[in-house]
């Protein structure tokens, strides 16, 4: 990235959830420190339950963290009013949620236009705009139709449009493309790479999908409410945890802090050398690392995997025999 101003940061983030059960309170981020620079698209990666959703809501200040500051554009979220908050939100961030959050009494036209209403545009402007937008995503047809009318994955689409009718500087997004079928996805995914590339949008994108990842700078990997790796440019470890300590849960899952890891030759297959009271050695299975964050260039089959078909148009998505998906190979 050219500029290195940040318009995110996160400092000593903590949240614990209150809990009268009988394990207790259950502590969701672990002291966390990380950064979005301006113009950079950064993925936050992890299983279920790592914490990667209540991370999300603590940078976008839609719930307070127990501890710790978040800052957008310079400014300290956790002290702002609440007037004060959701006026530098609107200026400067959008969400997009797994759920889509749609105003379910209004038209997917009226549910991408209300933002641009909110800050002063004429109601016919808004409309025009935002069926540009529509159109742009596939959704012509359907842009009068209620949420309840629309299908989960054109429900996402109109999700997305409305995130971005107002030009954020800051997209944060919880699996943006987690219900849509992958040609849809792919589209998304180009949107993105256009307003992230032509327009230096920001992203944070918490996601499952190898293919979202991909398409950022770099990729944050979180675990028990830890970052524990990190994968792409920019690498700094000192944004993940600062501890040494091993981590061992009950199913015998290991986190490694990431400097050791790091140290180690990064993540892949090993094969237990030595094992005593107090004391393992471990000895690299294998000589390759795996990486778990690619960023190959991919291009679309010549041929589809499953009748054989061979493709003559370049850009088809779908095979015209079978019907089956066109898959995303590595260059």
């Amino acid at each position: 990235m050219e500029n290195n101003q940040e318009i995110l940061s996160a400092d000593s983030l903590y949240h614990v959830y209150e809990s009268k059960a009988e394990d207790g309170n259950v502590v969701a981020l672990r002291g966390l420190h990380m950064s979005v620079k301006s113009g950079e698209a950064v993925a936050v990666v992890g299983p279920s339950g790592s914490g990667k959703s209540t991370l999300l809501k603590c940078l976008g200040g839609l719930m307070k963290p127990s501890a710790g500051s978040v800052s957008l554009t310079g400014r300290n979220m956790t002290r702002l009013t609440g007037a004060e908050l959701v006026e530098l939100r609107r200026k400067t961030v959008s969400f997009i949620f797994q759920e889509g959050n749609l105003l379910p009494n209004m038209s997917a036209l009226d549910n991408v236009a209300q933002p641009l209403r909110h800050q002063g545009v004429s109601p016919r402007e808004a409309k025009r705009r935002a069926g540009e937008l529509l159109i742009d995503l596939g959704l012509e047809s359907r842009m009068h139709g209620l949420p309840a009318m629309l299908s989960g994955g054109e429900q996402q689409r109109v999700a997305i449009a409305r995130a971005l009718i107002t030009n954020p500087k800051l997209i944060l997004a919880d699996e943006p493309t987690g219900s849509l079928d992958p040609i849809t996805s792919r589209e998304v995914l180009a949107l993105f790479k256009r307003l992230h590339e032509e327009e230096n949008v920001s992203f944070l994108l918490v996601t499952h999908s190898s293919e979202v990842a991909d398409f950022c700078d770099r990729a944050l990997e979180l675990r028990d409410g830890r970052f524990i790796a990190q994968h792409g440019e920019g690498f700094e470890v000192a944004e993940l945890a600062e501890s040494r300590e091993l981590l061992i849960d009950e199913m015998g899952m290991v986190s490694l802090p990431p400097d050791i890891l790091l140290e180690m030759g990064g993540p892949g297959r090993w094969v237990v050398d030595e094992v005593a009271e107090r004391r393992l050695v471990l000895e690299s299975a294998e000589d390759e690392v795996i990486s778990v964050f690619d960023k190959s260039r991919r291009i679309l089959s010549s041929d589809c995997p499953a009748c054989k078909y061979e493709y003559d148009d370049t850009n088809v998505q779908s095979c015209p025999e079978c019907g089956a998906t066109r898959p995303l190979v590595k260059a």
